[in-house]
């Protein structure tokens, strides 16, 4: 009587014998498998070069997807240093949340932008900047840990924009001077499109920009 082969002892002798279709080359043209690509059957050689350029074309797109991660990393980059050179060139620290808001707003293509300041050392009263601050803002801006990004919801840093009733989505970023617990203002970043800031956004380079903004700010302070 003969035994029925189990596949997975087959599998295993297979495993055990690396060298079994090189002492039989012949079966190579013989075995025969269902091809998702081509639809009909073809040789187990037909079939390895199938997975092969499914594997190449897998990783041809994984490279292509890193390549455009480390463009687009590239120009963020780029406009960064743009922006915090602006920064380094203002000679008038009056006019440096000016220089820090238009510069930001047309490098990083950001529709609107405008920020608030508390604490400062020099009365401003008359200064944009220092305008319509009320105690809740200060509070909310105390309690943020990290960049709040995602919609409008009447926030009043947001009414702080030029043309707040077209926002649609918000950046609201806290400004503390290095560990401070205690925010001395708000960066606003505004766009009448909802998903350009969303909640689910990573914050790690608006918390680099906050992070930059409160250092330049940071020669107005008490």
């Amino acid at each position: 009587m003969t035994t029925p082969l189990d596949s997975g002892l087959i599998a295993e002798y297979l495993l055990d014998h690396p060298h079994f279709f090189e002492e039989h080359a012949e079966l190579l043209s013989t075995v025969k498998l269902t091809s998702p690509v081509m639809g009909r059957a073809v040789s187990l050689q037909e079939r390895q070069m199938e997975i092969l350029r499914e594997k190449i074309k897998v990783q041809e797109l994984h490279m292509a997807d890193l390549m455009r991660i480390a463009q687009e990393n590239d120009e963020i980059t780029s406009k960064f240093q743009a922006w915090t050179r602006a920064l380094l060139l203002a000679r008038d620290e009056a006019d440096l949340p000016r220089v820090l808001c238009e510069r930001l707003q047309e490098i990083f293509h950001v529709p609107q932008v405008t920020l608030r300041l508390w604490n400062l050392a020099e009365a401003r009263d008359e200064a944009w900047f220092v305008q319509s601050v009320s105690d809740d803002a200060r509070i909310f801006a105390k309690g943020l840990t990290a960049p709040f990004c995602g919609a409008n919801k009447e926030f009043e840093a947001a009414g702080w924009l030029e043309d707040a009733a077209s926002v649609k989505s918000v950046a609201i970023l806290p400004l503390r001077g290095g560990a401070s617990p205690d925010a001395f203002g708000l960066l606003v970043l505004g766009s009448a499109d909802p998903g350009r800031f969303t909640a689910d956004m990573g914050t790690d380079f608006l918390t680099r920009i906050a992070e930059t903004a409160s250092a330049a700010l940071a020669c107005l302070l008490r």
